[in-house]
């Protein structure tokens, strides 16, 4: 049958440890391996902190994943309670699974995870890191149980041409826009932002949301609003940028729907929280995103690809920080 390639993610609750205790590091390290060594199922790379567990693993599609994730998250659990016996959750939440639909995403991967020690400040290199799979497929600790064969496999033919390759592939450190988006979509992060009736909530969000909030500087659904108002701005009225909070013409109403359906349409946040963002009302912005919705020249440019919203936004950013550099000024804000 065929199998798929998940990243799988566990998180410590506040509080809580995976490796307080000596023994329990290692307990849980025989239990990643063992839970692998069933057919169908290939354990490709895995990662150990105080508060994060990590695995890349192959899986038949026959097999249940949730099943797998569940079955580890529910052992560690139990001996976590052993080693710190207090009444308190030992893990902060669900377990997370993402789906690595081609080797480059599994490569990328694998290199968030050998540099995530390094961004924790648990060490200064990624090959420092003791307690991960990723010092066994370099050739510098022994692997006790761990086959390294199908994580090289990913970068040569051979062990020599694929620990190279390995290297050189680590060596790039992620950015932390690259950072944001990874702890977002694993849950690691919570986005914050007025995305239901209160003022300020935290929720969970997917890939394409968790892209958009780590473009927009931070961990707030706000900051990812403003990146898609520029943006618009940009496609609708380039030759003057007003506030689309404040202006009232007929151009700053489109634009405000044009970020509703883009934000609705990217899973980043209700209308409603659009709504309270621009300090308009719902009802209002639902009647022009309908409009946005039947408008063909609208159509095209909610029809735009992320990953082209993204590039342009920082096109669009990088051109202000510039101008602002030369003219020793603000020059023109982004709304």
């Amino acid at each position: 049958m065929d199998a798929r390639t998940w990243s799988l993610c566990w998180q410590a609750a506040v509080g809580r440890s995976f490796y307080l205790d000596p023994w329990l590091a290692e307990r849980i390290r025989s239990r990643l391996i063992g839970a692998h060594q069933r057919s169908g199922r290939v354990l490709i790379d895995y990662l150990q902190l105080p508060g994060e567990i990590h695995v890349i693993a192959r899986i038949r599609a026959g097999d249940s994943v949730s099943g797998v994730a569940r079955a580890f998250g529910n052992v560690v659990s139990r001996w976590v309670r052993e080693s710190q016996p207090v009444r308190s959750p030992v893990l902060a939440g669900p377990y997370r699974a993402l789906l690595l639909e081609s080797d480059e995403a599994l490569r990328r991967e694998v290199r968030m995870l050998a540099w995530r020690p390094v961004s924790q400040q648990l060490c200064v290199t990624p090959t420092h890191h003791p307690h991960g799979a990723l010092r066994i497929a370099l050739g510098l600790s022994p692997s006790k149980g761990f086959d390294a064969r199908p994580l090289l496999l990913h970068f040569g033919d051979t062990v020599p041409a694929a620990r190279s390759a390995l290297r050189t592939w680590i060596s790039r450190r992620p950015s932390e826009q690259d950072w944001r988006a990874w702890e977002l979509t694993r849950g690691l992060e919570l986005a914050t932002g007025g995305a239901g009736p209160q003022a300020m909530v935290a929720k969970s969000v997917d890939a394409a949301a968790a892209r958009l909030i780590a473009a927009g500087g931070g961990y707030g659904i706000d900051g990812a609003l403003e990146l898609l108002a520029g943006w618009v701005t940009a496609k609708i009225q380039p030759a003057s940028a007003p506030s689309l909070h404040g202006d009232s013409s007929t151009w700053a109403v489109r634009g405000r729907a044009l970020v509703a359906c883009l934000a609705v349409n990217h899973r980043l946040c209700s209308a409603s929280s659009v709504a309270r963002y621009f300090h308009r009302a719902k009802a209002t912005l639902s009647e022009q995103m309908s409009a946005c919705r039947s408008r063909p020249a609208d159509r095209q440019i909610l029809a735009t690809p992320l990953h082209r919203i993204l590039e342009e936004s920082a096109t669009l950013r990088g051109g202000i920080a510039i101008h602002t550099h030369r003219s020793g000024g603000l020059g023109r804000q982004m709304p």
